[in-house]
């Protein structure tokens, strides 16, 4: 199958490491021109050079940007178009807000998530749609958790705002249509990333038990048995936001190997 991607403008956000940055690294193997984002220089300069290397591509830029800023973000989209003419796609990422319940957050950590992990998504699609728009195709892809169909224990801060980037997701398919821009959410399983790995220390923590004892207990209940790599996530990813899928807008998509039970 053709993807279409080989030249198309694609921007990544939080793209120096885990899921952001497997899915960069995918699309520049698929010959995108290829716009990294994070709030790490060196972080991202180093993942500049991995993905380089590994993909042979050498459309791989970056810049420095903090999706809680609104003004980094109008930097990141101005510097795309002017990279490569237009945007194309976009990879709307962020990292998780901290575990906790109900009673561990005050109204500072509620507006710093919503900030990171639903605002941020806003702000940038608002400043992507112009250039879609104009060229009347686009994609854009945001990437959130399994929560969005059946939430986390001890994960209430993104129980909450992830839900909230499927409505807005649904809303914006609407919207959008026309202009042939398709805009879905993909949720996240149990990926073997930093990021579920801090999870799992938390939780060992917590009960007093290894982290490698929690992963195990983990993989017990997936139905695949493990844990799913991070490319795995990415070619997903990639599928649905290139030429190759031209019909699926509005949806929620899990990979999690099985595990979420909810329909």
């Amino acid at each position: 199958m053709d993807l279409d991607l080989n030249g198309k403008s694609v921007v990544v956000t939080a793209a120096s490491k885990g899921l952001g940055k497997a899915t960069a690294l995918e699309f520049a193997k698929e010959g995108a021109h290829v716009l990294l984002s994070s709030r790490s220089e060196d972080e991202l300069r180093k993942t500049q050079t991995e993905i380089k290397e590994s993909s042979g591509n050498p459309h791989v830029s970056y810049i420095v940007c903090d999706v809680t800023n609104p003004e980094q973000i109008k930097r990141l989209a101005r510097t795309a178009a002017e990279w490569n003419g237009t945007i194309d796609v976009l990879i709307n990422n962020a990292g998780g807000p901290p575990a906790g319940t109900f009673a561990d957050f005050e109204d500072q950590d509620w507006n710093h998530a919503y900030e990171l992990n639903l605002l941020s998504f806003i702000r940038t699609i608002r400043e992507v749609l112009p250039f879609m728009k104009k060229k009347q195709s686009g994609r854009i892809i945001n990437i959130a958790s399994s929560s969005i169909k059946q939430t986390l224990d001890n994960l209430i801060l993104s129980n909450t705002f992830r839900a909230g980037i499927v409505g807005l997701s649904k809303s914006l398919s609407q919207e959008l249509a026309k202009d042939n821009i398709l805009i879905n959410t993909v949720g996240p399983g149990r990926i073997a990333t930093d990021r579920v790995a801090s999870l799992d220390e938390k939780n060992a923590e917590n009960l007093g038990v290894t982290p490698e004892e929690i992963r195990e207990k983990a993989e017990k209940s997936i139905p695949m048995g493990r844990y799913g790599e991070p490319e795995e996530f990415a070619k997903a990813v990639v599928f649905l936001a290139s030429g190759g899928n031209t019909y699926l807008t509005g949806q929620s998509l899990v990979i999690d190997g099985g595990l979420v039970k909810a329909l």
